[in-house]
């Protein structure tokens, strides 16, 4: 099978392990920056170019889409999923989970449980708004971000209404999530490839820090066995947002786990490291079995997400006015 990673930078330690996981079960591998691809659409027949050469002969992508690149990114994985070829993840999925307000929203229509998340557009909704999510101190988020950026504690009333007008000001899009001070700083992290748990870590964020990323200096240590509850709602988020692989962040409550974040290209070397799990070739073998089950016409994570979107548009027109 020949299996192109989309991918910034061949050195990238998921996107290393990625290639040799592969490898490793004789699978030829090529590894694409994504803004060094030209889109061609034509009547017909869509198509990809690399350095003036065509692209093809491709069985399957495996998207690494960072957040700087997203829209670009997106464009391409699209592409290559109008000219037939096998994609994990589907662009729609991505786009999804990169968008955090817009998870929240499909989180919930599943009856998943997610912190109190409040969208406003002026500062004269903001004190609503922290009642509603029963702060300060609350959480602002960028509608995408990964890692940890764009996302800030308020301590304070004042603090918040700062924060909120110094980015609407920017032009950027945000959220008001409760703070739920119950996690004290501690998160899991689980790692799901196709409808299976197949790793997960503890993090636990430095002293002064409330984000667990450990991009942020977070310690990290292994779950041997993660609480099914955990997995149940980890596996869950995954299907709602029509995700083959993809990293789900969770918070420990005593009511059980509370959805975080859902990463679709989530990094591979502190999961490895801290579990010794060989995730990338957990990867590479669901994907082996991702292509199979498209070629014989079986259903994939993706049509799930079609039939979601039409889920959706028949919940819309049903709560349309008359």
């Amino acid at each position: 099978m020949h299996i192109l990673i989309l991918s910034r930078k061949a050195t990238i330690y998921s996107t290393r392990r990625l290639t040799e996981a592969a490898k490793a079960r004789g699978h030829e591998v090529t590894i694409v920056d994504p803004l060094e691809m030209s889109l061609v659409v034509s009547r017909g027949r869509p198509s990809l170019y690399l350095r003036g050469a065509e692209v093809s002969g491709v069985d399957l992508v495996i998207p690494r889409i960072g957040a700087s690149v997203t829209n670009y990114g997106l464009a391409v994985v699209r592409q290559f999923d109008m000219m037939g070829v096998a994609v994990l993840n589907h662009a729609v999925a991505i786009a999804r989970s990169r968008d955090k307000l817009r998870a929240m929203q499909l989180l919930t229509r599943k009856d998943l449980d997610i912190p109190t998340t409040v969208c406003t557009k002026t500062s004269a909704h903001i004190d609503a708004a922290l009642a509603l999510v029963g702060g300060p101190p609350a959480i602002v988020k960028l509608h995408q971000g990964t890692q940890g950026i764009g996302v800030m504690l308020c301590e304070t009333r004042q603090a918040v209404e700062s924060t909120l007008e110094a980015f609407w000001t920017l032009g950027q899009d945000i959220i008001l999530q409760e703070f739920v001070a119950e996690s004290r700083g501690r998160d899991i992290r689980a790692i799901v490839v196709g409808r299976k748990v197949v790793a997960a870590m503890r993090r636990k964020a430095q002293k002064g820090e409330f984000r667990s990323n450990l991009h942020r200096g977070a310690e990290a240590e292994a779950i041997e066995e993660i609480d099914p509850r955990y997995a149940h709602a980890a596996v869950e988020a995954c299907k709602v947002m029509g995700l083959e692989v993809a990293g789900v962040d969770m918070l420990e409550t005593r009511a059980g786990p509370r959805i975080l974040e859902i990463n679709s290209s989530p990094g591979l070397e502190g999961i490895e490291k801290s579990t010794e799990v060989d995730v990338a070739s957990a990867v590479v073998r669901h994907a082996e079995r991702y292509v199979k089950r498209r070629a014989a016409g079986r259903r994939t994570h993706a049509d799930h997400v079609e039939r979601a979107l039409d889920e959706e548009r028949l919940f819309r027109r049903r709560r349309a006015p008359r």
